[in-house]
């Protein structure tokens, strides 16, 4: 349709729009009709409908005075004042519904519904509002105005039109206008009539093409629960979480790198029919039984699928996007229903950052989702109904059951927000990154376990796992470093063990990741000993029930373990691609082993642990095999199925050289041969043997990597592990005889063209032993994340 025709229109066809065309129908139904026509050939589907114009919408205010009336009663509020921004807007809403549309309008409308209902008569439809200043790059006005779902009729479609029209004036919506700065009279509503997809029946959520908490932009974040959208939206439900990794999708191979299980309490079905005559509702919750909340609401196909669209749609608009889906439970397909573009992490690149990071720990009085990544202090304030809500002051920390958009004007005071429900891609998380606040959302219980008043810190810092704290705990804030660096004549990597946090240490300058250890993924991510995941079912009960609790959502205990190790290699992998990750197999001690769950069933109470049954002696015992197999099955998939060939292993603790060859041996035997798709064979020299055969250890591996604590102490004769202050001051990478072991492996490697890098902690805390090492011609030096930009501009000005 022309410009001239759409500027006197009344009612528009989506498919006749596009996104020039936000000013006469706001940016979601503008988007609708972009998708519509232009992304179709694609396979991207999404449902037919039409839209009133900015015209209708303006021609409808005039309509008794409307508009000067609102004028005036909008013009000396003050929206901080919550009691008199909630008179006015109740008012003004008021004044709307109880207004007639204009016959014109009225008439149009129908005519238009008539040709969308065709041959379906009762058929459900979603009238939505779609706002002209909504849905821009610089302000997401999402949720700010009215969805009605499953609405039937032409009466019932005019009457909620209507109430469409009138959220336009919610509390939220004025101060939010007010707080973007945006005059209330530049903004018009136009309302979106649009088919129903029987998520209802199927499953719905929210995917953005971009990390949203960290910016990283090769991710697709998905989150899907079962029912109608609106309860992830709202936040109402804990969702399931899906990461796809986009250059594995491309490149045609498996792309889903992690998923986390949602607890899925609830979903949001139709009304009957005889509720919806009755006008009591048009669409109800009900509670999911626990076989539903125990399994994920996709499957993999879905997620691909979602994926997939999502890249068309990122590519065709030119930038991260934030996107509504549903699966329609009838026919098995999967729709777009809404995109809009990503305002917050996509509008961030060139300000300065900052990390924040805890420097002291306290009692954790409630965990859920982190949403961003700072840490915010203050006073608790307990709000368990919105008529509560004018209770929070600048400073507080909100803590609440859910947030909804109305909760907007109040959200901006809070130096923090804590909720109960909702996963990291409802309103309340939206806003709260829109605002630059952290929240810890999906907590479950938060409003028990934290009292009104109590002084807490509030910390999203520390991964995907946020924390409420007892008490004001000190914080450290630095600036992120991101962009070009000045060369270096060593590569400078990163140890990494968190896979939570790969993708914002990714951003840092680095040359890739020196160390990822498998032993956080087990005791973060699994926290099941390996045998009592293997020996299921025939542990005892406790045993059995704590098994099966963890393992829920997959296709046994033992696909569990696997899916989640492959899951945590494949995210840090990811994160880095395609620079090298070396990830090292796991290193627990027996006294580590012990604390995770069953593990007191299964190892030795050792005398020294840190020399006792770890590294290479575990793989190559009997006892131990097939939890070895399973580690060696999630690298295997992460290399093969995935893609990700950047993956280099490492082998840690190898005593002797026949360790060496049998362990070598051992991994090729399972797919994992040196040199096979450009694998890279890696030892740790760890150990005084290490270096003092290198060239005979190096036969069997195609570089080492120094682990300078396990080195010092065995040098030394010192228990690093020792609580003992008279022996802390011996101590030292730095010792003459520990600087010969390491200058015996770098030169071996170097005569024998092998890597050598140094993954333990002495580069970290001595700026000078990196010097050193350096100078000694050491390949890399891996460093903790908060210390590489330091040793790396001090090293090149060398």
């Amino acid at each position: 349709m022309s410009q001239a025709n759409l500027a006197t229109a009344l009612v528009v066809p989506f498919e006749q729009l596009r996104m020039t065309d936000v000013e006469v129908v706001g940016g979601k139904n503008a988007s609708l009709g972009e998708m519509i026509s232009q992304l179709a050939a694609t396979g991207v589907r999404v449902p037919g409908g039409f839209a009133t114009t900015a015209h209708a919408f303006r021609l409808f205010l005039r309509h008794g005075g409307l508009a000067e009336r609102i004028e005036a009663r909008l013009a000396a509020l003050d929206t901080d004042d919550v009691r008199a921004l909630a008179e006015a807007g109740a008012e003004i809403r008021r004044w709307i519904v109880e207004t007639p549309f204009p016959a014109e309008l009225e008439a149009a409308i129908r005519s238009q519904f008539k040709l969308l209902e065709g041959d379906h008569p009762g058929a459900s439809f979603a009238v939505r509002s779609s706002a002209t200043a909504e849905d821009l790059p610089d302000a997401s006005f999402a949720g700010q105005q009215e969805t009605f779902l499953n609405v039937s009729g032409i009466e019932s479609v005019l009457h909620h039109m209507k109430e469409v029209f009138a959220s336009l004036y919610n509390d939220r919506a004025i101060s939010y206008r007010v707080h973007k700065g945006f005059a209330h009279a530049e903004v018009a509503l136009s309302a979106g009539v649009q088919r129903m997809v029987r998520s209802d029946i199927g499953a719905a959520g929210v995917m953005f093409t971009i990390d949203t908490e960290s910016g990283f932009p090769d991710a697709v974040l998905i989150t899907s629960a079962y029912g109608l959208g609106e309860t992830v939206v709202q936040g109402s439900v804990n969702p399931d979480e899906f990461y796809v990794f986009k250059p594995a999708l491309a490149a045609g191979k498996f792309p889903i790198i992690r998923r986390v299980l949602g607890s899925k309490l609830q979903r949001m079905e139709f009304a009957s029919d005889e509720e919806r005559a009755a006008g009591s509702r048009l669409v109800k919750v009900v509670d999911n039984p626990p076989e539903m909340r125990n399994r994920y609401s996709l499957a993999d196909a879905d997620i691909v699928e979602l994926a997939k669209y999502a890249q068309i749609i990122e590519k065709h608009y030119g930038r991260p996007m934030d996107i509504e889906w549903g699966k329609d439970g009838g026919d098995g397909r999967i729709y777009i229903l809404q995109a809009r573009p990503e305002t917050v992490k996509s509008q961030a690149a060139g300000k300065v950052e900052h990390r924040y990071k805890l420097k002291g720990q306290g009692t954790v009085l409630a965990e859920g989702r982190a949403i961003g990544q700072k840490i915010g202090t203050g006073p608790v304030r307990l709000v368990r109904s919105p008529a509560e809500m004018d209770r929070v002051q600048p400073g507080d920390v909100l803590v609440t059951d859910m947030t909804d958009p109305n909760w907007e004007p109040v959200m901006k005071r809070a130096a923090a927000i804590v909720t109960n429900r909702g996963g990291r891609t409802c309103h309340a998380a939206i806003i709260a990154r829109e605002l630059g606040i952290p929240a810890v959302v999906g907590c479950g219980d938060a409003t028990e376990r934290v009292l009104d008043g109590a002084l807490v810190t509030v910390a999203c810092s520390e991964g995907d796992t946020g924390r409420v704290y007892d008490g004001l705990l000190e914080t450290e804030v630095s600036e992120v470093q991101r962009g070009e660096m000045p060369y270096c004549p060593v590569k400078i990597m990163m140890n990494v063990g968190n896979p939570q946090l790969a993708f914002d240490f990714a951003q840092m300058p680095n040359s890739g990741v020196g160390l990822a250890r498998l032993e956080f993924i087990i005791n973060n991510n699994i926290g099941v000993h390996p045998k009592a995941i293997l020996d299921y079912p025939n542990v005892d009960a406790d045993l059995k029930k704590a098994v099966e609790s963890v393992a829920r959502g997959h296709a046994s205990p033992r696909a569990f373990y696997v899916d989640k190790l492959t899951e945590g290699i494949a995210t840090i992998a990811a994160a880095f691609f395609p620079k090298p990750v070396i990830v090292r197999l796991s290193d627990f001690k027996s006294n580590e082993y012990r604390k995770l769950i069953g593990g007191t069933r299964y190892e030795p109470e050792e005398e020294n642990p840190m020399l006792g049954f770890r590294g290479a002696s575990r793989y190559i015992s009997s006892d131990f095999a097939e939890a070895f197999a399973m580690e060696c099955e999630a690298l295997k998939r992460v290399r093969g199925e995935m893609g990700l060939n950047n993956v280099e292993i490492m082998v840690p603790f190898v005593r002797t050289v026949r360790q060496a060859e049998r362990v070598a041996a051992m991994l090729a035997e399972r797919g994992l041969k040196r040199g096979v798709d450009g694998l890279r064979l890696i030892m740790m020299c760890e150990v005084p043997s290490n270096a003092i055969l290198a060239e005979q250890f190096l036969e069997h591996f195609d570089g080492m990597s120094i682990g300078s604590n396990d080195l010092t102490q065995l040098t030394l004769g010192l228990d690093r592990d020792s609580g003992l202050e008279l022996l802390a001051s011996d101590f030292d990478e730095r010792d003459p005889a520990v600087k010969a072991m390491i200058s015996r492996a770098i030169a071996a490697c170097r005569a024998t063209g092998k890597y050598i890098g140094i993954c333990g902690q002495g580069p970290s805390d001595h700026p000078d032993f990196a010097e050193w090492l350096a100078a000694e011609g050491i390949v890399s030096i891996s460093l903790n994340p908060d210390t590489v930009v330091d040793t790396w501009q001090r090293l090149a000005k060398r």
